[in-house]
């Protein structure tokens, strides 16, 4: 019989009464002539905690209170595994529940990538070569300083009208290179073009690993895709396989039956570790690529990319590279051409300098004058500047014409899988519900035992396929529309 006892919760004292501390439910089976000794209110669960104090069942049958402690024991260690239980599944809950978007990990990758922190810094250092080309035309201020002893023994030594014997000087000298307004820009041109290169490198390698981050974060939602396919599919054959042990202990199957849709479920289970293994080597990857120091699974978002405009090839980032070649090019002439004009110089210095002949302290002075350099015959060293230009800008015009042709033929190409891609996940849509109606209709025949075990095998691996099939088609076309917009930039 049944009894439920509400009481304070209790701990023995020595003589073996009950020490109350809060209330608590506890039902327990005892014989009928145990109750015999108890009074109507502790029966009934209105005794007060005195009354169960004065009666209570430790002191009224020591068996009692023996498989009492046992069954106290008992309900400890089922309340920790229970315990347990929740807490280690609330923890992987939470590392599942928390999930990431493909923003995150591109916002990450930029911060952390080493290349694209080497690009900004080189073109931070073309505009300090910028800076550092200006102060070059600026006046130069040098100071220099000087002595010669030539002495001459017993009529042995320089001609002293040469070497005046003994010198001596301390200068301070300015010097101002004289140059065309028009040749400063110029040579300020070929660093801005520097700069532009870079930058222009900066955009390529931000979308090249843009490009690398989304293609393995699609990898990777492919494969929880399937995991979580893989887990609803378990979840389906289990369900169906308990009705199936019923039925097959009720002689409605034989139990090689029972034992082949036994190991199709076994099967799935292991397909559902392989997949979570998968998964969790992808979302690694993704991490490695991203440069993030963390193992943990986390669930991702849907990466919800759709297809961008096209934009036109001259404003490409693709195509920019040859406008600034050809721009170098052309400055290239023009700093060549500067090379073989007339340049000029103004100088002057002063300061202390002498023979100490006569007066040598009087010798505090200035100077100052100008010179000009004009450049007459270098061998024809020009001309044959000029033909390499030529060379280099008939190659530029052959790598822009092929890579014209490439680029077209890629945007039309990739259109192309996309639409056919599309086309096909339609008639996998449509596949996927006549499977689904069939396995219903398996399930409901399963149940009345007038299915075929083999038949519902079928159907299922059919699921599979056609499920796969899904999958496969989805991460395809998001893996080509990462391409397409990869080059629509």
């Amino acid at each position: 019989m049944l009894i439920r006892c509400r009481r304070y919760r209790t701990k023995l004292r020595t003589d073996g009464t009950l020490i109350p501390r809060f209330y608590f439910f506890y039902r327990h089976f005892a014989p009928m002539e145990q109750l015999a000794f108890l009074p109507n209110e502790i029966v009934t669960g209105n005794a007060s905690p005195e009354l169960i104090n004065r009666n209570s069942l430790f002191q009224i049958n020591p068996e009692f209170n023996h498989n009492l402690a046992y069954q106290t024991k008992l309900l400890t260690n089922w309340m920790k595994w229970l315990l347990g239980i929740i807490v280690c599944t609330l923890i992987y809950s939470t590392s599942l529940a928390q999930t990431y978007s493909l923003d995150h990990y591109l916002e990450i990758a930029k911060t952390t990538s080493p290349l694209l922190k080497d690009l900004k810094n080189q073109s931070t250092l073309s505009k300090l070569d910028s800076l550092r080309l200006r102060a070059t035309y600026r006046p130069q201020v040098n100071g220099s300083s000087g002595a010669l002893f030539a002495p001459v023994i017993g009529g042995y030594g320089y001609a002293g009208a040469i070497t005046n014997v003994q010198t001596f000087n301390a200068l301070v000298g300015v010097n101002q290179a004289i140059v065309t307004k028009d040749n400063l820009n110029t040579q300020f041109a070929a660093i801005s073009l520097v700069r532009d290169s870079l930058s222009n490198s900066v955009q390529l390698s931000e979308q090249d690993l843009k490009r690398a981050i989304t293609a393995q974060y699609i990898t990777a939602y492919g494969s929880l895709q399937q995991l979580k396919f893989s887990r609803e599919v378990v979840d389906l054959l289990t369900q169906e396989e308990g009705l199936l042990k019923d039925l097959t202990r009720a002689n409605t199957y034989k139990q090689a039956d029972y034992l082949t849709f036994l190991v199709t479920l076994k099967q799935q289970k292991l397909l559902a570790l392989q997949a979570r293994s998968q998964y969790k080597n992808d979302y690694t990857t993704l991490n490695y690529l991203t440069g993030i120091a963390d193992t943990a699974m986390i669930e991702l978002n849907d990466p919800a990319i759709k297809r961008t405009l096209p934009v036109d090839q001259y404003s490409s980032i693709f195509f920019t590279k040859y406008k600034i070649d050809s721009l170098r090019l052309v400055n290239n002439r023009k700093l060549l051409d500067y090379t073989y004009k007339p340049k000029a110089n103004i100088f002057a210095d002063g300061g202390y300098n002498t023979d100490f002949t006569y007066q040598p302290y009087k010798n505090f002075g200035t100077s100052f004058g100008f010179s000009i350099t004009m450049p007459i015959f270098d061998g024809g060293q020009k001309k044959l500047v000029y033909n390499k230009l030529n060379i280099e800008e008939d190659t530029r015009r052959n790598y822009k014409s092929f890579f014209d042709v490439q680029y077209r033929q890629q945007i039309a190409q990739l259109n192309q899988q996309i639409s056919e891609n599309e086309n096909l996940l339609v008639q996998i849509n449509e596949q996927i519900k006549y499977t689904e109606s069939l396995i219903k209709v398996d399930t409901q025949l399963l149940q009345t035992g007038d299915l075929k075990i083999a038949d519902l095998i079928l159907a299922v691996n059919n699921y599979l396929a056609v499920k796969n099939l899904l999958t496969q088609t989805t991460i395809s076309r998001l893996q080509l529309i990462n391409q397409l917009n990869y080059w629509n930039k």
